[in-house]
């Protein structure tokens, strides 16, 4: 019986190790060689600043889907801005844009962060982003400066 259950517990254990080691190889994102295959699935960094910010003409607070990508711009969305910048986390995960929000040609504008859970990729001929956020909400976040960095 002891021995039953020593061999039960030990398939167990190896059972989750293997679970285990799946998942972390499902999450790894491959090796630095293995990323040539992934040529039309990358994007690049630059291909996201100076990218359009868009917004719907009222705030997306129901049904909003972090995770969903649009393939094309919606022809009632208003452009707000450009994103200036891409934030991470110390871990390297991405958290969110510095977007440059409102003002004309340079003048009156303001730095802002918004969170990927508040913004949509626009997987169009040239990327933009889409935010649940309203043109008022974007306005009242608090502005970031390069002091804010420091």
């Amino acid at each position: 019986m002891n021995r039953l259950l020593i061999t039960t517990a030990a398939l167990g254990l190896v059972g989750s190790m293997a679970v285990a080691e799946q998942h972390t190889s499902d999450t790894s994102g491959g090796s630095s060689a293995s990323m040539s295959d992934m040529q039309g699935e990358l994007i690049r960094t630059t291909d996201i600043t100076g990218a359009p910010i868009y917004t719907f003409n009222e705030a997306q607070d129901e049904g909003w889907d972090p995770d969903f990508t649009y393939d094309a711009v919606g022809g009632d969305w208003n452009q707000v801005g450009t994103i200036s910048d891409v934030v991470l986390d110390q871990s390297g995960n991405l958290r969110g844009f510095v977007a440059e929000i409102g003002g004309f040609l340079d003048i009156g504008d303001k730095d802002v962060l918004i969170s990927v859970e508040d913004a949509n990729l626009v997987a169009a001929e040239e990327y933009a982003w889409v935010t649940r956020l309203n043109e008022e909400d974007l306005e009242s976040l608090q502005g970031v400066g390069d002091d804010f960095w420091d």
